[in-house]
Formats: structure tokens, C-alpha cells, sequence
């Protein structure tokens, strides 16, 4: 499916608005139920322990630039990823905040998320490295753990 300016400009207009856009059977956004958190909000919330906070990208990438201060580095590719992640909370209706690289896969499992019916999703859409959303963690400069 070709995308035309048009297109783009309304889609954008949704996503800024909360919205998801679906074009073709693409979701351009994150759930509609997802909350969004900055880097430093997301660290202060996960070491007061008001939020477990998932790191979501490949233990390559963990190698690479360390894991958020706060967080866990579950897999997104593992077979019981969801499973792994619901194991991790401290109780049962901890809020589960969701960082990667650049804000894409963590709007996919905030998806996810949504679709398995967990409630209190928080999206990290800045990631690690920076995105759209704003610089990101490393850039922000804030303290990361070697895994």
C-alpha cells in the first residue's frame, strides 16, 4: 500500500492525539491503554518500585549499552515472554513500564500487553537511544547496570 502525504499528515495527527493508526494491517502506534513515561520518570518509578520496568531489547543489546537502572531484561523474543514478565512483578497489579532501543518495540508489546488483557501499561517511547520522542536514556545520561 502506497502511502500518500495526506495519509501520513492525519495518521500523525491520531498518534499525536492518543490515537492508533491503522494503515494496511500495520499499527503505527501504541495501545490505546499505555501511559508514557520519560526515561527519568520511568528510573525514579521503577527504583521506588511503583512500576516493573522491562527491558525489552536482545541480551546483545544489553552487552552493548547496559540495562536501565530499575529494570529487568526480559527478551521480547523468548517463547514465555509474557509469562516471564508477569513472574517478574513484585505484585499482582504492578504497573509494567516497557523501554528498547528507539520506542518500536516497546509500542508493539505495550500492544501485547493490551491484547493479553494486563492493565497498567506504560510506554518508554524515548528507548535507550532515542527516537522522536525525545533523546533517550543514554543521552539523558542516566545510570545503566551491566547484565
Amino acid at each position: 500500500m502506497e502511502l500518500t502525504r495526506r495519509l501520513l499528515l492525519t495518521s500523525a495527527a491520531v498518534a499525536l492525539a492518543g490515537g492508533t493508526v491503522l494503515i494496511g494491517t500495520q499499527y503505527l502506534a501504541r495501545a490505546d491503554t499505555a501511559r508514557v513515561m520519560t526515561p527519568p520518570e520511568a528510573m525514579e518509578a521503577a527504583i521506588a518500585g511503583d512500576i516493573l520496568l522491562v527491558d525489552v531489547r536482545r541480551p546483545d543489546e544489553w552487552a552493548t549499552t547496559g540495562l536501565p537502572q530499575g529494570a529487568v531484561g526480559i527478551d521480547m523474543r523468548r517463547d514465555d515472554f509474557l509469562e516471564a514478565v508477569l513472574a517478574a512483578r513484585a505484585y499482582s497489579e504492578q504497573p509494567v513500564a516497557v523501554i528498547c532501543a528507539r520506542g518500536v518495540r516497546s509500542a508493539r508489546v505495550t500492544r501485547l500487553f493490551e491484547e493479553a488483557g494486563i492493565a497498567s501499561i506504560v510506554d518508554v517511547p524515548e528507548g535507550m537511544l532515542g527516537s522522536r520522542a525525545g533523546p533517550g536514556w543514554l543521552q539523558r545520561g542516566l545510570p545503566v547496570t551491566t547484565p
